[in-house]
């Protein structure tokens, strides 16, 4: 094959440099089996990054669609994307969860964390601020899901009374972004949070084995995140597995990730995997071998779940931008297998499918809080039990187990400032919404220089 066949450029987008931060233009070329974000700095040169690799292609996985601008712009559009984030009128995605950070302290010093949390010496915002900052995305957005997020947002000893807070002004889906270890060591703390109204706690769970929480996180942990399950199932929260996936340290544990999850079904209600994103001082680029892209992950799931899980299975998302997340949708069986719901990207639209109509942004937006809220929340009902010998085809048994053992398995791959690509964050959903009270996307505001420099996290609290 010519190099010309081999190397093929599928799109023109942005991105900037990870030294100075200064926009450039940027491509996507397939090589191979792998695409590339290639972009040049005239002060800094060429920068290439892996962002797509293994069988499944690129162009196979978009999912086009309707932008629709944010619903009350607060920024005015003048340096260009990524500078004028708030949003801007220019943003194409409307926001699906707002991430409020409540806290810059946290309990661990995880060598990856996209808030540098630990490092800080700022004060926590108040309770009257918390309120403006609900208003805030309550007037730029409406009503969304909220994740209540830091640093370590239990190193607070009001976070009830936050939760309470947000219920009253009219969230209905409040999820804990979390370590677990509080909620690991205090069998009634997970209480008082539900009681106050949480509904979610999206626990950082890296791998089953305390080797893995070591390298990652510093500590043995595995013991106290179980706990942490146990706890948030007495007290009727829903648990959501988040592992950051690390070539070389936790790839070999996706599979089994995925096993465990499913041994404490309906509590863990799925699996969310994050490949690892550079955030922080990097002054060398990251290693192509240092990253793994989301094809990967789902080649992995496939591989290691033994045929039980299949790449087919997966779809692009309909909120965020294709290129950011993959999802896919199961109903675990009474001898603990799973069993696939819905025909995967079979039902989405791609560039050879059309949709007729397009789906709007607005859409996706709505469908993706509806999902969220309904399943990584714990269930209203327990069934009773099923004898394991019983068809899981018989429409009694599989429509009251549908009511409870729904599992999802997704993936979010977050960029940094080498695999920034323009189009995909103005597609973005997930916003946090800053001290000064504005949404920003979540990449735009994590996003540092090789030097550590930052674009947004560095405004101070009114």
């Amino acid at each position: 094959m010519s190099k010309d066949h081999q190397h093929k450029i599928l799109a023109h987008t942005g991105s900037v440099c990870p030294v100075c931060l200064k926009a450039l233009a940027a491509v996507r070329r397939q090589e191979g089996d792998a695409v590339f974000l290639i972009k040049n700095c005239p002060e800094h040169g060429e920068f290439r990054t892996c962002i797509w690799r293994g069988k499944i292609t690129m162009p196979s996985w978009q999912r086009p669609k309707k932008p629709s601008a944010p619903r009350s712009p607060v920024a005015v559009t003048e340096k260009g994307c990524p500078f004028d984030c708030g949003l801007c009128s220019a943003h194409g995605q409307h926001t699906c969860t707002a991430l409020l950070e409540i806290t810059a302290r946290c309990n661990l010093r995880c060598k990856v964390c996209f808030a540098d949390a630990g490092s800080g010496s700022g004060q926590d915002p108040s309770l009257a601020r918390i309120s403006v900052l609900y208003d805030e995305i309550l007037r730029a957005s409406g009503p969304c899901n909220i994740q209540l997020s830091g640093g370590e947002p239990t190193m607070r000893d009001d976070l009830a009374e936050i939760i309470r807070l947000g219920r009253r002004k009219g969230f209905s889906f409040l999820q804990l972004n979390t370590n677990g270890i509080r909620l690991g060591l205090d069998a009634s703390y997970a209480r008082s949070l539900q009681e106050a109204g949480l509904a979610s706690v999206f626990l950082q769970f890296d791998g089953i084995s305390d080797d893995v929480h070591q390298a990652i996180r510093g500590k043995a942990l595995a013991a106290l995140k179980e706990q942490a399950i146990i706890h948030c199932g007495a007290a009727g929260l829903g648990v959501v597995l988040v592992p950051t996936i690390i070539p070389g340290i936790n790839t070999g544990q996706i599979g089994e990730i995925v096993r465990y999850g499913a041994r404490f079904s309906p509590v863990v209600r799925g699996v969310h995997f994050q490949p690892v994103s550079y955030f922080g001082r990097y002054p060398a680029p990251p290693l192509d071998q240092d990253r793994i892209t989301l094809p990967e992950i789902m080649e992995q799931l496939a591989r290691q779940c033994e045929g039980e899980i299949r790449t087919e299975h997966f779809a692009p998302p309909a909120c965020e931008h294709a290129l950011c997340s993959f999802h896919a949708n199961y109903l675990l069986q009474p001898d603990g297998s799973l069993q696939a719901l819905g025909a995967g990207r079979q039902a989405c639209c791609s560039t050879s499918n059309a949709c007729d109509p397009l789906p709007t942004a607005m859409e996706g937006r709505d469908k993706s809080v509806s999902f969220t809220a309904r399943q990584w929340a714990a269930p209203d009902v327990c069934d009773a039990p099923v004898d394991p010998a019983a068809s899981v085809d018989d429409l009694d048994i599989f429509l009251r187990r549908a009511q409870t053992h729904r599992f999802s398995i997704s993936g979010m791959a977050f960029q940094d400032a080498w695999n920034l690509d323009l189009e995909r964050l103005q597609g973005c959903c997930i916003h946090v919404i800053s001290p000064e009270g504005k949404l920003i996307p979540f990449c735009a505001y994590n996003l540092t220089s090789t030097e550590g420099r930052s674009l947004y996290r560095m405004a101070e609290a009114p």
